[in-house]
């Protein structure tokens, strides 16, 4: 922070927007200086949102070009990598900016198929049995899906504002635009894919949920109803008054008897209709 602020001399406002986790992709200038703010995907540790997004600035000058992101992510130590490993030749801060953005929307897309197969795995055990800790997995990816959507829409609307800040008059700065609006258009496709997906999911499963309750309760119903029978004829017959079969020689047999054959036939009746 100290080497930026006074051997660079760049702005401490750009720096304290760029330490802004919540700070949308936008640009800004000061002086000579200029920020670029763009959202890049990170995994996090965190169980609540599996996945979000962070803001990296690039602050450029006519002569320096300086890239500032305060949190860990995997997206910038492979660029580097990649960019070494190709050979890659960074001609212009421009097309500096455009190739970060498209690593960004390659790390949507990969992190997009992680949710996907995560998605895959709580439906399987959603399969098996329901649990709230499945439940509360498919809404925390969901979570992530909107702020994917979200930043990926920000860093398309970014592109054209390169494109009238730095002009695209060379041709493969053009052709480098046009590719990266395809990854970003390809990822927020996927991302409102998944959404969907995961909509269509979270209500099927919260249906279930539903009618697995109403089922309990319709049993429940039945059972106490089956188990009234007897006990309403145990109630009639252990009143205190003469009911004249006291004096037979089976009589509490008999009651038994009739106890279970009205049960059974109260419980053939329910079958029957489907409420057990």
């Amino acid at each position: 922070f100290k080497f930026l602020t006074e051997t660079l001399k760049v702005p401490t406002a750009f720096l304290h927007d760029i330490a802004d986790t919540d700070e949308r992709p936008r640009t800004d200038t000061e002086g000579n200086w200029q920020l670029i703010i763009v959202r890049i995907p990170i995994q996090t540790q965190s169980s609540k949102v599996p996945y979000s997004t962070i803001p990296i600035g690039i602050i450029t000058n006519d002569e320096i070009t300086v890239s500032v992101c305060y949190h860990s992510s995997e997206l910038i130590p492979d660029f580097i990598q990649h960019t070494q490993r190709k050979q890659i030749q960074v001609p212009n801060k421009y097309e500096l900016i455009l190739r970060i953005i498209y690593s960004s929307a390659v790390w949507f897309l990969k992190y997009l198929k992680q949710i996907n197969n995560e998605v895959s795995s709580a439906e399987k055990e959603l399969e098996r049995s329901i649990r709230n800790e499945d439940l509360l997995r498919l809404m925390n990816l969901q979570k992530s899906l909107v702020y994917f959507n979200t930043s990926i829409r920000g860093n398309e609307v970014m592109i054209s504002k390169f494109q009238n800040i730095f002009g695209t008059k060379d041709r493969e700065n053009k052709e480098l635009t046009e590719d990266v609006l395809i990854e970003l258009k390809q990822a927020r496709n996927m991302v409102n894919i998944y959404s969907d997906i995961l909509t269509g999911t979270m209500d099927a499963f919260a249906s279930i949920i539903s009618n697995n309750v109403n089922t309990i309760m319709r049993r429940m119903t039945t059972l106490s109803i089956v188990l009234m029978v007897p006990t309403l004829i145990a109630s009639f017959y252990g009143m205190n008054v003469d009911i004249n079969v006291e004096h037979m020689p089976h009589a509490f047999s008999l009651i038994v008897c009739l106890s279970v054959i009205l049960s059974a036939l109260a419980f053939i009746v329910f079958r029957k209709i489907k409420w057990f």
